[in-house]
């Protein structure tokens, strides 16, 4: 099922819990689901092991265990804002199209498994390795324009928000992925058959 933009996934909801510094992460994302990636994207907490906080946990303790030195106003200014801090990630479709169609020098890096690369991906995209991620961390401006897609763009918003949170400004993630591009694909074997 394709992803819909964040900004649309929050709006229908019209009065939004109060939060405090006893509410548990899970109360937090269960309220604002897209808290996920801003708090990633501004403290660079719960995107991976080292930093990962348990649902359990208070938002008093997360800033306690994680050090967040904001005010508790400004992470729930965080967390009030997080659906336009993830629209901002989304790429659509016909935007993506319309820059390739320009010739924009976008980078477009594949998030999914060597099989799913090697079945088809887009024209011109590479797949994301440890190496490659390395790489771009360590030598691309921060202001490369990046694209990254999944399947479905679940994984590649996560790895867009993963860039992001290391200074990535036009890290995005195509909506919808993969299985809705409207145009070609290639595989290693059509690359070197044409």
């Amino acid at each position: 099922m394709p992803m819909a933009p964040a900004k649309a996934r929050e709006e229908g909801s019209a009065a939004q819990p109060a939060i405090g510094p006893d509410a548990t992460m899970a109360d937090v994302l269960h309220a604002y689901p897209t808290a996920k990636i801003a708090l990633f994207i501004r403290y660079h907490i719960g995107g991976c092991t080292s930093c990962s906080y348990q649902l359990t946990d208070t938002l008093a303790e997360v800033c306690q265990n994680y050090s967040i030195a904001d005010s508790f106003e400004a992470l729930r200014a965080v967390i009030r804002q997080s659906a336009s801090v993830e629209a901002k990630i989304h790429i659509s479709q016909q935007e993506l199209a319309s820059a390739l169609q320009r010739g924009e020098g976008l980078r477009l890096l594949d998030t999914r498994s060597t099989s799913e690369w090697q079945a088809g991906h887009l024209v011109g995209a590479r797949p994301v390795t440890v190496e490659l991620t390395f790489n771009a961390l360590d030598s691309w401006s921060k202001e490369t324009p990046i694209v990254f897609y999944s399947n479905e763009g679940r994984r590649s918003l996560d790895k867009a928000a993963y860039f992001q949170a290391y200074g990535f400004t036009n890290a995005r993630s195509l909506d919808g992925g993969i299985q809705d591009w409207p145009g070609r694909l290639e595989s290693p074997l059509t690359a070197t058959l044409t």
